[in-house]
């Protein structure tokens, strides 16, 4: 829909009934004439809003949604759930498919281990666990003992561990635990050797790392202090706190905080040499940020400023001596390593230059710094010197992904995980004093990976960008149009999607369908200037990435239309939404996971305003023609034939708060004419999708599955059966 369409349709008051985008006399509780219904939808309850944006009158009849916990919108959630699962469990195929998810996910999975406090420490699930299980050990390679396990603090497994955080003396590790997926999370305090809790209990904490004081009194770490509740305000004033061990929460002291600036976040890092509190200071999700530090040996030593104006994206990566490390993307939109002295804080040295490919990530461990390159979507490692000194790239397999990469500046090993789309997570030693990366462990599966390949492709935006996609299928499965393919993308907050194992996609693969994913601009494949080219008023090109490669995919004969499937979650929600009110005629399926989909009233919840970087807000009288011109709800015309969709959510999602997908799936519903469904599934025990339980995940990917192997009209294979490998 144009910009001229969408501000015309709902420019006058006469609308403010009608769903989100209706035509002068459409009313969207009505189809159209001769339409066919087949789902008798449950009524969502309706409300006369009405908005003014800078003279744009829009209508909002579903306000009422927003409010998870009101008893009209926990009655419409149980109706809602009670239509999708009678749709769902009609599929012959649906415990098939949960039952070969359970196979292929039960293999163990293990994180690099950390050197933190002179000891190592790594998570292991033995495959179907909730939750992974903490273990410690003095040494990377003994077995290691179990020092915190999640699956026994809750019943249902929704209690999950988020982050770890050791003393430096090893003595203690502080532990932060979400309930149900919420990002409200609660601090503990474990002795490493006992095993037991300190009293001290710190809660509502939010988006907090946490770092020790070099004498292991107490932690950093920041929060919002007014939290009334977890509800779904929107939240200011992040502050960053010291807490002492054996003190209540409320004595703890205000490190940092600009009451000033509400939406500020502050995060902290105590040097390894224990000298140096260095101090980020962000706006939101902006990739710019400032850099402070205090020296901790002088009591009286104040904040001062390292690199003071939010122009650039420096992030801390070492210290040694009065010398600091930082990657950068100051005057090098694809990344550089620069080096400050503390005497000479205004002078920069260039370590390792920008070069051809972008820098995703940088470590300093075993005396050099290890860079992680992005090329073309896939991951390359290459080592320097602390002085700049290339000393060549470490081998790895091609087409896949460097996950964390985990070292400290003087521990001579190192370790960093690898996986691709056919192969599940391993993980790599690196020996400085070598040079040398090898494989140190990888996980025994239930299928065989030989049966399976990537190819990586490139096609043309509608703009003649080139775009990487890459397409996985087994070697038996035809690239054809009656072949049914599942296209993934996100196109966001400078991150970008790599190549990576998930069972789901294996059992996607084995179903006989075909994987793509498409490396759209918004994310950080090619640097600063990729990302940009996919916010703001430039967001469209997002959109225009993921449909050309729809048409791509369709014209090259390897899916048709009628089988082609989107997915995506999150930010990956709003662009599967903006997709199928643009381009309904192209997609066979839709699958918008708690989605960012009312982009008019987004920034008005929780941490919704800190998106603004990538999206704009519609306070701004520039931004809101083209927010109103691409939101999902807002373009939605009744009487069109839109795809199959299944909207998912989490009814304690307090990042992307379910009122977007609630709204959506109704105004949707209202909208539709013809017989394909539009279903929401809201999970009422999660959040959006951090520490969601191994259970809960299989469930729902097999409530996915099953909605595409009967809303794309196809007989999946038999499942497979094959011994561990």
């Amino acid at each position: 829909m144009t910009e001229t369409r969408a501000l015309s349709v709902l420019s006058s008051v006469a609308l403010a009934a009608a769903a989100c985008h209706t035509g002068p006399e459409m009313d969207a509780s009505e189809p159209p004439a001769g339409a066919v219904t087949r789902l008798d939808y449950p009524v969502a309850p309706r409300a006369d809003a009405v908005d003014d944006y800078h003279g744009t009158r829009v209508a909002d009849p579903f306000r009422l949604l927003e409010d998870p916990d009101a008893p009209e919108t926990v009655r419409w959630i149980e109706a809602q759930n009670a239509l999708t699962r009678a749709w769902i469990d009609a599929v012959p195929q649906r415990e098939a498919i949960e039952a070969r998810l359970s196979e292929l996910w039960d293999y163990a999975r293990i994180s690099p281990p950390t050197p933190e406090g002179g000891l190592w420490f790594w998570s292991r699930n033995d495959g179907l666990q909730n939750q992974a299980v903490l273990l410690v050990a003095e040494r990377p390679d003994e077995p290691g003992r179990v020092l915190l396990d999640p699956n026994g603090l809750s019943a249902d497994g929704t209690l999950s561990l988020t982050s770890t955080s050791a003393s430096q003396d090893g003595r203690f590790l502080a532990y932060q635990l979400s309930e149900a997926g919420s990002d409200w999370n609660t601090i503990r305090v474990r002795e490493v050797a006992s095993g037991r809790d300190l009293p001290d209990v710190l809660e509502w904490i939010k988006f907090s790392s946490m770092s020790w004081a070099p004498d292991g009194s107490g932690f950093y770490y920041a929060t919002y202090p007014e939290h009334a509740s977890k509800g779904v305000r929107a939240l200011a004033n992040h502050t960053l706190y010291f807490h002492r061990l054996g003190t209540p929460q409320a004595q703890d002291v205000v490190v940092h905080a600009r009451p000033d600036q509400p939406e500020w976040g502050f995060g902290a890092r105590v040097t390894d040499d224990g000298e140096l509190l260095v101090v980020v200071q962000t706006q939101g999700t902006e990739q710019k940020n400032r850099v402070h530090v205090r020296r901790l040996g002088d009591p009286a030593a104040r904040l001062e400023p390292v690199f003071d104006a939010f122009d650039a994206e420096y992030t801390f990566l070492a210290k040694r001596g009065e010398r600091l490390w930082f990657l950068t993307d100051k005057d090098a939109p694809r990344g550089r390593i620069v080096a400050l002295d503390l005497g000479d804080r205004g002078r920069l040295h260039e370590i390792v230059p920008e070069g051809p490919h972008a820098i995703e990530s940088a470590t300093a461990a075993g005396g050099k710094l290890v860079v992680t390159l992005l090329v073309d979507a896939s991951n390359e490692l290459r080592v320097f010197g602390l002085d700049g000194r290339d000393e060549g790239a470490l081998p790895i397999p091609a087409l896949g992904s460097v996950g964390t990469f985990a070292g400290e500046l003087d521990v001579p090993e190192a370790f960093f995980s690898w996986t691709s789309t056919t192969t599940p997570t391993e993980i790599w030693r690196w020996d400085a004093r070598t040079g040398q990366a090898t494989r140190s462990w990888s996980p025994a599966v239930r299928f065989d990976p030989r049966e399976y390949f990537t190819e990586r492709v490139f096609y043309a935006s509608r703009d003649g960008t080139r775009v990487p996609l890459y397409l996985s299928r087994r070697r038996d499965v035809p690239l054809a149009p009656e072949t049914p393919c599942l296209l993934y993308g996100y196109g966001g907050f400078n991150i970008a999607i790599k190549p990576s194992f998930s069972p789901a996609v294996l059992a996607w693969l084995e179903l006989g369908g075909s994987y793509a994913v498409a490396n759209l601009r918004g994310g950080s494949e090619y640097g600063r200037e990729w990302h940009e080219a996919g916010t703001k008023e430039r967001k469209q090109n997002v959109f225009d990435d993921f449909i050309a490669a729809a048409e791509h995919l369709v014209a090259r004969g390897a899916t048709s239309s009628q089988k082609l499937a989107i997915h995506g979650r999150s930010n990956g929600g709003l662009l599967v939404g903006a997709c199928l009110t643009q381009r309904p005629e192209l997609f066979g399926a839709a699958l918008p996971g708690v989605g960012v989909l009312d982009m008019l009233r987004y920034h008005r919840f929780t941490i919704g305003w800190a998106w603004a970087s990538d999206y704009g807000r519609s306070d701004d009288p520039a931004a809101f023609p083209y927010l109103f011109a691409y939101s999902p709800l807002h373009n939605l015309v009744p009487g069109t034939r839109y795809p199959p969709t299944l909207v998912t959510t989490g009814w304690h999602d307090d990042r992307v708060v379910p009122a977007h997908s609630f709204k959506f799936a109704a105004a949707l519903q209202a909208a539709q004419v013809g017989d394909a469904p539009v279903l929401i599934r809201v999970e009422t025990r999660g959040g959006h999708g951090a520490g969601k339980p191994t259970a809960l995940q299989i469930e729902e990917l097999a409530d996915q599955w099953a909605f595409l192997v009967r809303a794309l009209d196809f007989v999946p294979r038999a499942p497979e059966r094959a011994a561990p490998r």
